[in-house]
């Protein structure tokens, strides 16, 4: 990617770097404009698009791409309907200066496997370094230790063995009788197994909050993306 001498893009640096997150007093969380709607909002809950240098757009799921950059609503739905409507162009011409560029029809998968790919990368990193927890009986001896921060399941997992897992998860957080589950993942066990190189992954957890974090990051994108119900607790998921 890359960007004129001298020129910035107004949605990456409009708004201000911070903000004050009134959910954790002290700290504070990056926020960007939409170029959709025009709200500033957390910058975990958008999706940045970049230009290449032939002015094709791009999902930047990672957001490293070089030069200029611009910010969505990070949902498939409103994209599509703003492909559709012609507001997503007219946003991005804005955002780039530009008229000349090409938006892929197929730009709303294009962000969805990107996002994917980054969730599924990000797993294999965390299990590399022991920090993602498999198998049955050891997630359920260490969530009833309290020795769990995050529990997710695939989205094929059958309800009792969810069932079971969350029971013990609650046990160990001192949290029974609140109905609070893990995480039911937009990715089933092929996906899961195929990325992690084990047979039959079907839940998950990792026991490191750090780690934890680093995960929920760009799986609350995903999933705020792909229009599932995402818990109040991790609707502003930061690393």
């Amino acid at each position: 990617m890359r960007t004129p001498p001298n020129e910035r893009l107004t949605s990456d640096i409009a708004d201000p770097p911070k903000a004050r997150n009134a959910s954790e007093p002290g700290k504070t969380c990056p926020e960007r404009r939409c170029i959709l709607t025009g709200e500033t909002q957390p910058r975990a809950t958008l999706l940045r698009l970049a230009v290449s240098p032939s002015g094709l757009v791009l999902p930047d799921a990672q957001e490293k791409a070089p030069g200029r950059g611009a910010w969505v609503c990070s949902e498939r739905a409103a994209i599509e309907t703003a492909q559709g409507n012609g507001k997503l162009k007219a946003g991005l011409s804005r955002a780039f200066k530009t008229g000349d560029l090409e938006i892929p029809e197929e730009l709303p998968q294009m962000v969805e496997d990107a996002l994917t790919r980054v969730v599924l990368d990000r797993l294999g990193l965390e299990m590399r370094v022991g920090h993602l927890m498999l198998g049955t009986q050891r997630i359920a001896e260490t969530a009833r230790a309290g020795g769990v921060a995050l529990l997710c399941h695939a989205s094929d997992a059958s309800e009792d063995g969810r069932k079971k897992l969350d029971q013990a998860w609650r046990v160990g957080r001192d949290m029974e009788g609140s109905g609070e589950r893990g995480l039911i993942l937009p990715l089933d066990r092929d996906a899961l197994s195929v990325a992690l190189g084990r047979d039959n992954v079907v839940h998950l957890a990792l026991a490191d909050d750090a780690a934890a974090a680093r995960v929920l990051k760009p799986l609350v994108r995903l999933m705020l993306y792909m229009g599932h119900d995402v818990p109040a607790e991790y609707g502003r998921a930061e690393a």
